[in-house]
């Protein structure tokens, strides 16, 4: 009799899940980002119309939507709701939704470009979160990494520094932006502790029920009755948060994160054509400097964790630098 355990109920063994094929797994993971700048455009969009708890609450509950549907056709779903760590799950919903209602609030106040190099801030963070939260040992090659990208992001910054009514408004706006990158940064240190007893599925799940009841709590302060086109919008912004999510989880059952997680810098390309076709927006030579420098060391620091063997899939399946 084979000694090899046998699947649960109604659950795909990870052999059927996953399959080694590196140039799927960078598609799925481009689309994703392509999909997640149509989502944030839209935010950006609304953002004048409705207050942020209510676009919050659209991003959840309607996020939800086709997350179930995957959960359910991979037969995941009653075990999804499943948790021996609802606290856990809370915290990193509360980290998780305030990091969304940061960046809900910096894509109201700059350029697209802008708010998405600077939410790139967030891996560089989470190295030192990790450092001070986790005990992992960091060594000098990723704090020479985590240094050069802040000098990227003073750069990013530099514009939005003046002292004008219009710049005050970005100044809000890339404060906004820097501490969603934090809260990204924290959201990523929650789910790292979570992945060692949860499955993707279950976190995914769980923040996004948890996210819009959260969101649910400002419905007293301000919320706006929609109309057909306004409606249509909120919808569309937590459908294409959904795909997007799935899109994302999906790259990482085809290659390494080593080799995924680079293309999530293929956002920048997306915002940059996304923000002059809809909103006329033309980076700085700041930030185009800036981003450079803030992704080519994210890029170091992905590399160097695959060379000290750090596996960091589980974690960047349900959270990436651009999105919570």
């Amino acid at each position: 009799m084979s000694s090899r355990p046998a699947p649960a109920a109604g659950s795909v063994s990870a052999k059927d899940l996953n399959h080694h094929n590196p140039r799927i797994g960078i598609a799925l993971k481009v689309a994703s980002a392509l999909v997640f700048t149509g989502m944030v455009a839209m935010v950006k969009m609304v953002a004048t119309t409705f207050p942020v708890g209510e676009v919050l609450f659209a991003r959840g509950i309607f996020g939800l939507i086709p997350v179930l549907i995957m959960a359910g056709f991979q037969g995941e779903l009653p075990g999804a709701f499943k948790t021996s760590r609802p606290f856990g799950h809370l915290s990193r919903a509360i980290v998780g939704a305030t990091a969304m209602s940061l960046w809900f609030s910096a894509l109201a106040r700059l350029p697209l470009p802008d708010a998405t190099a600077i939410s790139f801030a967030a891996p560089l963070i989470t190295v030192i979160f990790a450092a001070l939260f986790l005990r992992e040992k960091v060594r000098i090659y990723r704090w020479s990494a985590v240094v050069v990208g802040f000098v990227g992001i003073l750069i990013i910054l530099s514009p939005h520094m003046g002292g004008s009514v219009e710049s005050d408004e970005t100044t809000l706006g890339s404060a906004f932006a820097f501490g969603s990158a934090i809260c990204m940064a924290l959201a990523m240190i929650t789910v790292r502790r979570l992945t060692g007893t949860e499955r993707t599925s279950t976190i995914v799940i769980w923040f996004g029920m948890v996210t819009t009841g959260l969101a649910l709590l400002t419905l007293p302060f301000g919320w706006v009755m929609p109309d057909a086109k306004g409606f249509a919008m909120l919808a569309a912004i937590g459908l294409f948060g959904g795909v997007g999510q799935i899109l994302l989880t999906h790259s990482y059952r085809f290659a390494d994160a080593s080799t995924i997680a680079p293309f999530d810098y293929s956002t920048m390309i997306w915002t940059v054509i996304v923000g002059y076709l809809v909103f006329s927006e033309v980076p700085t030579i700041e930030v185009l400097v800036g981003a450079a420098i803030v992704i080519g060391a994210g890029v170091f620091v992905i590399f160097r964790e695959r060379a000290l063997g750090l596996d960091r899939s589980k974690e960047r399946s349900t959270v990436t630098p651009s999105k919570v």
